[in-house]
């Protein structure tokens, strides 16, 4: 019986003591948030919108690049796009002379973007330039193809615009970006066959349907499992198609002649 009493006066005395402590100031602190907690915080959110503005201004900066990247774009192929009429298959060379120099331009633009943002946050605001370096990747390869009749290199692409090829080195090419711009290209020629028997001329389209036919089999050597650019490529069957039908018009009439094989009627 004396034990059973103990027991009960020593629980009591455990529950006065933790009454006791908790009913303190320092405990106060502790089990109930107070004017301090809650300015911590703040100071917190204050931190993330100063971060968040931090962000929203070099955002900023690149769209200004960007923006003068797109226009500089713009100039080049409305200089390249004079080659499809009947006066420019004349004067490819200087239409192609004048699109190297624009580049010039462009790579002044691209070397201010590189300044912008760190260099190991290329993919973070890769969205911002995507677009634009597709699209010069596009001219460059067009202006090497009027000019030699071959396929751009992403090395040679690189060059022209000033960029590195790896990403360890820093603002670089994308494989991907590169493969865009070489199948806008592909668009492009089929286009520019068209436009070729218009002026005149009967064996570039042969020379074209040539080269799009290989470029088309080494597509058919990558595993593409992008999707826009798996969707970009499932449209060069119909470039490749449109190609062949002028080609297949020029032979039914006689008019088709194989690189080397003499003139033109």
């Amino acid at each position: 019986m004396l034990a059973v009493v103990a027991r009960i006066v020593w629980a009591a005395h455990r529950i006065h003591s933790f009454l006791s402590i908790i009913s303190t100031d320092s405990a106060t602190s502790v089990w109930f948030p107070n004017r301090a907690t809650e300015m911590s915080v703040n100071e917190m959110f204050s931190g993330i919108q100063g971060f968040l503005s931090a962000d929203q201004d070099v955002r900023e900066d690149i769209r200004k690049v960007v923006q003068g990247l797109e226009q500089t774009a713009r100039e080049i192929l409305t200089v390249l796009q004079s080659v499809h009429q009947a006066s420019g298959f004349k004067d490819i060379p200087s239409k192609c002379q004048r699109g190297r120099e624009l580049f010039c331009t462009v790579r002044s633009h691209l070397g201010d973007l590189k300044t912008k943002f760190p260099a190991e946050q290329y993919y973070r605001f890769h969205e911002h330039w995507r677009f634009v370096l597709q699209r010069l990747a596009f001219l460059a390869a067009f202006v090497v193809y009027l000019e030699s009749e071959t396929l751009v290199t992403r090395e040679e692409v690189t060059q022209i615009l000033g960029i590195e090829v790896n990403r360890e080195k820093g603002f670089h090419l994308d494989i991907e970006d590169y493969l865009s711009g070489v199948l806008t290209m592909a668009s492009e020629l089929s286009r520019l066959a068209v436009n070729s028997v218009t002026a005149g001329d009967y064996s570039r389209p042969l020379r074209i349907s040539n080269f799009i036919n290989e470029l088309d089999s080494g597509f058919r050597l990558l595993n593409l499992k992008n999707d826009p650019l798996r969707k970009r490529y499932d449209g060069l069957k119909y470039d490749v198609k449109k190609i062949e039908e002028v080609v297949y018009d020029l032979s039914i009439r006689g008019l088709a002649r194989e690189p080397g094989s003499g003139g033109e009627e």
